[in-house]
């Protein structure tokens, strides 16, 4: 198992259009991957699931992969969600 925390840095946080890209990403890897927020944890292949936390921007997150390309999966996922989830680039 790897996880890492990471800081939402998108202004409008986890919502419909990021968080399909997070899922996106997500489902690109065999591990299980989820995260955590507070209380709440999200199936982050799921949009559904995603949406459900209720993440805000500043709000931060942990990110948990478990599976063969463990690793790989949390570098991804950080690295998208540290880049703003690719929604300012539009």
């Amino acid at each position: 198992m790897v996880s890492k925390t990471v800081k939402i840095v998108n202004k409008a946080g986890l919502h419909l259009k990021p968080a399909a890209r997070f899922c996106q990403e997500a489902l690109k890897f065999q591990s299980t991957v989820t995260f955590t927020f507070g209380n709440t944890t999200a199936n982050a292949k799921s949009v559904l699931s995603v949406l459900g936390a209720c993440v805000k921007c500043g709000d931060e997150i942990e990110i948990v992969a478990n599976g063969e390309d463990e690793a790989e999966a949390v570098a991804s996922l950080v690295r998208l969600v540290q880049s703003g989830l690719e929604e300012d680039a539009q």
